[in-house]
């Protein structure tokens, strides 16, 4: 049997018993049990009663958290041009075409977001099979596939995360820092919660949010009241 380390079964023992918390409790008790030696990332997991394999129960789009995610995001654009120009303008880490197709077709991947402007569509797709998997494909359903390339480096930059369903009905996401405030995670939490809720598919039937749990990168996990995550 694998030995657990001091400090995890020390923060499991601060966790155990308690469960449905209100969003408040959750952050409070998940800031005082992070004990990582890096600035620990709140993450947060949705279980939706979807079944993604099915088209009209997919769930999928972006949100702009208000306090931002304390992530430093590399993007990528494919762009032309004048459009190419305004991208570099626009504080983009890497601007091309062709040879950035070719750079990533390398397995060298060094960004964290990637946007298209629409008649560059033809060349990413065919990077479709390595951007996908990574959730990296532009889109323009999340507005990564646009040519307002400003606005969208802007967005990516300032706080914005894009979800999307896995085949487990599960959706996840880093929403903050735990150095944050209580006050700034429990408003990225809501703004997340709210942006899946709003997300909602068509063929979605009964109890959409079933549960939703919160935890640091190196810590526990911890259940919410799903009324208190969707208040505002």
């Amino acid at each position: 049997m694998a030995k657990v380390a001091k400090r995890t079964a020390a923060a499991r023992a601060q966790f155990t018993g308690k469960t449905n918390l209100t969003v408040e409790d959750a952050v409070k008790l998940i800031k005082t049990a992070a004990s990582a030696k890096f600035d620990e990332t709140l993450e947060i997991a949705m279980n939706l009663g979807v079944d993604p394999r099915h088209a009209d129960q997919m769930v999928r789009g972006v949100v702009q958290l208000p306090n931002g995610t304390g992530k430093v995001v590399r993007v990528a654009v494919f762009a032309r041009g004048a459009k190419a120009d305004e991208a570099t303008a626009a504080g983009a880490d890497i601007v091309g075409a062709e040879e950035l197709a070719a750079t990533i077709q390398s397995g060298k991947i060094e960004f964290d977001r990637c946007i298209a402007t629409p008649d560059m569509m033809p060349l990413v797709g065919r990077l479709g099979k390595i951007l996908g998997p990574r959730n990296l494909m532009p889109n323009p359903k999340v507005g990564t596939v646009t040519m307002d390339v400003k606005t969208a480096i802007a967005a990516a930059k300032g706080g914005e995360v894009q979800f999307k369903v896995e085949k487990a009905g599960v959706i996840h996401g880093g929403i903050g820092k735990v150095s944050f405030t209580e006050e700034a995670l429990a408003q990225n939490v809501r703004a997340f919660v709210e942006a899946v809720t709003k997300a909602r598919p068509a063929g979605a039937k009964g109890t959409y949010v079933k549960k939703v749990s919160l935890s640091s990168t190196m810590g526990p996990g911890v259940s919410l009241d799903v009324a208190s995550a969707a208040a505002h």
